[in-house]
């Protein structure tokens, strides 16, 4: 396949489907949102998680069914999932779950070195309290999961965030969450390579370190050189399929 090649979309779910009705659970009724945020909240995390997997069909209809509400919060949902780049329009035949291609892949990598690096930076001047207590805690608890790449991937997002979350600006927060969202449709982990996950410990730990000293040049700098190495990993993920 080519960097812009995509696989055809399969055939359209129905409400029967296993994974349509697996839907429901990501469904939260709001008591003071709209059910337009509420749909748009279960869809996304669907596909974040995996439970609808590109290229599957995204019909109104049998979406309205699955999830019991009407077509209108689902058609604004994909409106807005469509802006976000988990969707795509195929020209005269619907929305379908929109793949990564490679290149794509590259350039969240390029962005997300850069925007990690300033919420490292930020992080280590703010130092807001408990943060330090808070890495130290996920650091450790990664040490425990080594031989679970899954749980690791997951404790990875957890690292990173609080990290956004210390930086104190809602842009850079807004950024990374989005590229957080990216990295979760990328599919396989790079902790699925052989020495990813103890080579990617002491890469927080060496972050952790420059944070909790203050260190704001180091921190910035760990953070991109750890970014860069997952990028290198997941290119060789990618050229041995």
């Amino acid at each position: 396949m080519t960097h812009s090649e995509r696989t055809e979309p399969t055939e359209p779910r129905t409400p029967a489907d296993p994974a349509a009705n697996s839907l429901r659970s990501f469904l939260v009724a709001p008591e003071h949102g709209s059910m337009t945020d509420a749909v748009t909240d279960a869809l996304r995390e669907a596909i974040l998680s995996g439970a609808l997997a590109p290229p599957a069909w995204l019909r109104e209809d049998d979406l309205a069914q699955t999830l019991c509400v009407s077509r209108t919060p689902v058609r604004e949902a994909l409106r807005r999932l469509s802006d976000e780049g988990l969707t795509q329009r195929v020209a005269n035949r619907g929305t379908v779950v929109a793949q990564m291609s490679i290149d794509e892949i590259l350039a969240v990598y390029a962005v997300r070195e850069s925007l990690e690096g300033l919420a490292a930076r930020t992080a280590a001047i703010r130092r807001p309290a408990g943060l330090v207590d808070a890495l130290t805690a996920v650091h450790r608890e990664m040490e425990g999961q080594v031989n679970d790449s899954r749980r690791l991937a997951e404790l990875n997002l957890q690292f990173h965030r609080l990290i956004r979350d210390a930086s104190g600006n809602p842009y850079l927060e807004r950024f990374l969450t989005q590229v957080e969202h990216a990295v979760r449709r990328f599919g396989r982990t790079t902790y699925d390579s052989e020495g990813r996950s103890v080579e990617s410990l002491k890469e927080h730990y060496a972050i952790l370190e420059a944070i909790a000293a203050g260190d704001a040049d180091r921190a910035e700098e760990q953070a991109v050189a750890h970014m860069r190495r997952a990028r290198e990993v997941r290119v060789k993920q990618m050229l041995a399929r």
